[in-house]
């Protein structure tokens, strides 16, 4: 039974529209409410601002937006889901924060040549769960360098 945990990767599961994504619990910090966003002049549109999480100044993205996506307005159960990202924290706004579930590394393929709407580059596989498909995100590739750079000055 050890073994076989030792397979599993355990994930934040998210939601954006109908389709569920999601990310390694090791690049999550923490999950938080939407909170008032100062918003940075001369920045990328999914670039929503600034949050002064804990006395941290942290970038947040909307997620949405950068998949492509239409713009939502932010309900009860949206939430700000703080990731590690290089050096520096960065906030996903996404629709909700569903659950943490383990997934078998066995269970997860590479990604198909079109899911929808986001663009193959940001996915790292696709996981089947029981009768839910879930979407592996590549944090690495959603933002470029060159954004991460403009975020860690709008950061500091």
């Amino acid at each position: 039974m050890e073994i076989e945990k030792m397979n599993d990767i355990k994930v934040i599961v998210f939601q954006l529209e109908k389709e569920e994504y999601a990310v390694s619990v090791q690049q999550v910090g923490s999950i938080e409410r939407i909170q008032p966003i100062t918003r940075v002049p001369q920045t990328e549109t999914f670039v929503k601002g600034v949050i002064n999480l804990r006395g941290v100044i942290t970038p947040v993205i909307d997620i949405r937006l950068r998949f492509g996506l239409e713009e939502k307005e932010y309900t009860e159960s949206s939430r700000i889901i703080i990731v590690h990202l290089d050096d520096m924290e960065v906030g996903l706004i996404v629709d909700s924060a569903n659950d943490v579930i383990d997934i078998a590394k066995n269970a997860i393929e590479p990604a198909p040549e079109i899911i929808g709407t986001v663009d193959t580059d940001y996915i790292e596989g696709v996981a089947k769960v029981e009768d839910r498909l879930l979407i592996l995100l590549n944090l690495q590739k959603v933002l470029t360098p060159e954004e991460i750079n403009d975020l860690s000055t709008a950061e500091g």
